[in-house]
């Protein structure tokens, strides 16, 4: 079940959004052109996401003729904004994003209990100490999307098999729960999803492609997939459970790996946030690391790609900037040579780069859970 969105746009509405999020700002004369709507409506239709604060000239000092066709349009950040959530093993993060897509606040405060009692008293107490600091006011909240380490479980909506240190969250439904505690409309998604729309929101990747393929590397690993401009989330909302692919008790390609292999190194590590210090002090562990985590990985990139045909693939985390650095340029070898020399010249592999957002990657996509909800085309 998905909460009601707080704001409610028509169809028409949500592709006069969706075409001014995706393809950037346009004239009232180039919208009603482009989605065949015509002049007299579409300019009833942008007067009202103009009052809404979804919409707003780009130009407000523009002298333009009567009902202003030719002055741009572009989404605003004026409509609200919306929070995200997630427990990494130690610390909880929070990020707010206003409607246009910029990410206004991240947080953070250490975190230990698997009890969602915890979680929401503290989701609770940091909102409204955000929501102080930078002005916003309640009534533009638009909800709080929690990103959930684990899988969904079939057959019971709202309920996830989330990790061993989050097995408190296992029994109960979460958005019953949450928005009981809150007194807020939440979303709640796999956090390897919610990386995904992150990415492919905040990375441009939205304005030059309709599809992408997110990997996570927290604690565990996971993917995240992107088509047509929508997250794919399979039949059961399982899609991207690439971990299961790596058994646990072996090697794989995971934040939990990479920590055991700097503590058999010597390295004094206990959760992610040590490994920068590592990179300097222990570089050939991580180089060695790198390099058979992105062998692991070649076989997931390379299937995903033949499968999906993505115009780019994001490799995201919980871990240092250099490290994924690392993956991605390892993967992006791994893909080119994957290309056969006879293979027709209109095939090319997908643009493939290391992601800027590290572990806020999750609660940022979980705040564009409700923001992306609001404005796409065909949402209930």
């Amino acid at each position: 079940m998905r909460p009601s969105p707080v704001i409610h746009l028509s169809e028409d509405q949500k592709r006069i959004v969706w075409r001014l999020r995706t393809g950037g700002p346009a004239s009232r004369t180039e919208l009603a052109r482009e989605l065949g709507i015509h002049n007299g409506a579409l300019t009833r239709l942008s007067r009202e996401l103009v009052a809404l604060g979804v919409v707003e000239e780009q130009n407000q000092n523009e002298r333009a003729a009567r009902g202003r066709p030719t002055v741009p349009l572009t989404v605003s950040d004026r409509a609200g904004y919306a929070a995200g959530a997630t427990v990494h093993p130690g610390w909880l993060e929070i990020s707010l994003v206003n409607f246009a897509g910029e990410v206004v606040a991240r947080d953070i405060e250490p975190m230990e209990s698997d009890d969602p009692a915890i979680f929401a008293e503290a989701v609770e107490r940091r909102l409204r100490g955000l929501a102080v600091n930078h002005n916003m006011l309640r009534s533009r909240f638009l909800g709080l999307g929690v990103g959930i380490p684990g899988p969904a479980i079939v057959g019971r909506p709202n309920h996830w098999w989330a990790v061993e240190w989050l097995k408190g969250w296992r029994d109960l439904d979460l958005v019953a729960f949450l928005t009981d505690r809150l007194g807020l409309p939440v979303w709640l998604q796999n956090d390897s999803s919610a990386a995904a729309l992150a990415e492919y929101y905040t990375g441009n990747l939205l304005k030059v492609c309709d599809s992408a393929l997110a990997l996570f590397i927290g604690h565990g690993v996971g993917g995240g997939v992107i088509a047509g401009r929508e997250m794919f989330v399979g039949e059961y909302g399982n899609a991207g459970e690439v971990g299961r692919l790596y058994p646990g008790g072996r090697p794989r390609p995971s934040g939990i790996d990479l920590l055991a292999s700097l503590r058999a190194a010597g390295a004094e590590v206990t959760s992610l946030l040590d490994v920068e210090g590592c990179l300097r002090t222990h570089p050939e562990v991580i180089s060695a690391w790198i390099d058979r985590a992105a062998r692991q990985l070649e076989l997931v990139v390379n299937a995903g790609i033949v499968w999906m045909d993505p115009g780019a693939v994001v490799i995201s985390g919980a871990l240092p900037l250099s490290i994924l650095e690392g993956l991605a340029s390892h993967l992006e070898s791994s893909t080119r040579l994957f290309m056969t020399p006879d293979e027709p010249p209109h095939l090319a592999p997908p643009l493939v780069k290391a992601s800027t957002l590290g572990s806020s990657a999750v609660s940022i996509g979980a705040a564009l859970l409700p923001i992306h909800e609001i404005g796409r085309p065909g949402a209930s």
